[in-house]
């Protein structure tokens, strides 16, 4: 009896064990065959234990569970919605919960609420007030934000352009420059850090004609300088001499098995009007609108860059601000913990530095930092950008399930690694899909949110309707949270005209 039960025990096993590996749906369970089943128990059951259990669903880090299980209900059209009502207390809520005031009279559904793919675009045309050879008008008010190449494996990198590609809307590069893997198909926006990765000399200079060649070979819409980013503003980066493989060398243009150092510094330029001189340069030799991006820590550098773009009438054609809780990108625990603001305080200081200096209408504005979720995203655009960028809520789509292992170059997910056995575990034919998915439904209920206001877009959704909660319970106008006058967030009328007919028109 008991050969005959263990012949049959490692029969199963072995069975489950050549189903998981050949299976392309699931890279844990590719990744770890049989083993990873116990992730999957665990995840069904959790509601139950955790009734008995310390962690409720919002209680975890940097995404909570209930965060975590939309975006993956979201990616896979599964069932999205929660019942039983909220299980957030709302007497006793986190600070700056958001709350949206609905009209009595909602918005009737408009084209792109049929369209399958629910097409939003933005407000402003990027280029346009410099008057950019290939201004454009972004199809889409949500987008992907830079994750390099080199940090993230080649089959991420490629599922997330041929999502970007499904979804209508751009996938930036990163600062580590533009692979094979960005090449399927999806709108780029190319992303040029301090290292100057993929447009350098062989001193590490940067080169002005090999960035003319990149953009006229392939399908970059904007070029994004990168200043800092959320998870080590002010820090430069360092790629180790192992992960240097000859493929991202090539891409880089760097030596293989050789440490890869971002400075902290740009040196093309060290100043304001440096930068905007660099950034003219770039947009006349290419054509192609040219914005910056960077957290928020002094401010006085905003002030006086508004300043001086009011003057001379030059300066970058974006502006994407990234919250000091973004997290894409591994760094110092003081770094990430400490500097730069989270985006609710730093990027009100930002738009108020423009408009106070009249170029709220000309920039155009994005946003980074958790905002892939529907309420925050419609505060964001309610704030005064005009898209956000999506970058961790982007990975849980295609398949993150938060190790937080993302430094190690043990990611079990085959996403942030370079290891041939583990990023075999993710198809980029099935999350590819599951990103657009994800995608598709955040401005699908972006939609629902402002037709609920009253609105047929987004954009049109001002902060007169958003209020945010104290931890106390009481609650506070947004507009007076962020100091905006009257109008503040808003597009011109004549975008709000046009972007109300773009949706109301099918494609």
């Amino acid at each position: 009896m008991w050969p005959w039960l263990i012949v049959g025990t490692v029969l199963v096993v072995a069975l489950v064990a050549t189903y998981d590996l050949l299976q392309h749906k699931h890279a844990i369970l590719r990744n770890f065959p049989v083993i990873g089943h116990f992730r999957y128990v665990l995840e069904k059951v959790g509601p139950e234990l955790r009734q008995y259990i310390v962690t409720d669903n919002d209680e975890e880090r940097p995404f909570s569970r209930d965060r975590r299980r939309w975006v993956y209900a979201s990616s896979k059209k599964e069932n999205d919605y929660f019942g039983f009502g909220t299980d957030n207390d709302l007497d006793r809520p986190a600070a700056g919960y958001v709350i949206i005031k609905h009209s009595a009279f909602p918005h009737r559904p408009v084209a792109a609420d049929a369209d399958a793919s629910h097409p939003i675009p933005a407000a402003k045309v990027i280029g346009a007030w410099r008057g950019r050879r290939h201004a454009f008008r972004p199809a889409s008010v949500v987008n992907i934000s830079g994750m390099s190449y080199g940090s993230l494996s080649g089959a991420a990198v490629e599922a997330l352009n041929r999502g970007a590609l499904l979804a209508g809307c751009w996938q930036a590069t990163g600062e580590g420059g533009l692979s094979r893997f960005h090449q399927h198909g999806g709108d780029l926006v190319f992303q040029i850090g301090t290292g100057y990765f993929g447009v350098r000399d062989a001193a590490g200079d940067f080169e002005l004609s090999r960035l003319v060649d990149l953009c006229a070979a392939n399908p970059v819409r904007a070029i994004e300088l990168k200043l800092s980013q959320g998870a080590k503003p002010g820090l430069g980066g360092l790629l180790p001499g192992p992960k240097v493989t000859k493929a991202i060398a090539e891409v880089r243009g760097i030596e293989v098995g050789k440490d890869c150092i971002s400075p902290a510094f740009h040196g093309t330029f060290s100043d304001i009007d440096g930068m905007l001189e660099f950034i003219e340069r770039a947009a006349d030799a290419t054509g192609i609108p040219v914005g910056i991006k960077s957290a928020v820590g002094d401010t006085r550098f905003w002030t006086d860059l508004a300043t001086r773009m009011a003057v001379t009438g030059t300066g970058p054609d974006f502006v994407v601000v990234d919250g000091g809780e973004g997290g894409t990108g591994a760094g110092p625990l003081a770094f990430t913990d400490h500097v730069a603001l989270p985006f609710r305080q730093g990027f009100p200081r930002v738009y108020r530095a423009f408009a106070e200096a009249d170029l709220h209408h000309k920039v155009a504005f994005g946003g980074s930092a958790k905002l892939g979720f529907p309420e925050v995203a419609l505060l964001a655009l309610g704030m005064g950008c005009d898209w956000v960028s999506v970058a961790r809520e982007a990975l849980l789509a295609i398949g993150c399930v938060q190790a937080q292992r993302c430094h190690t170059d043990h990611c079990p997910t085959g996403i942030a690694t370079q290891r041939p056995w583990l990023e075999r575990g993710l198809d980029p034919d099935l999350k590819s899909v599951r990103c657009a998915n994800y995608l598709i439904t955040l401005r699908k209920e972006l939609l629902r949110l402002a037709h609920a206001c009253g609105e047929s877009h987004p954009a049109l959704v001002g902060l007169d309707r958003i209020e945010l909660l104290g931890s106390d319970g009481e609650s506070r106008p947004s507009a007076e949270v962020f100091g905006y006058q009257p109008g503040w967030g808003l597009p011109s009328r004549a975008e709000a005209k046009l972007v109300e007919q773009l949706v109301a028109t099918r494609r």
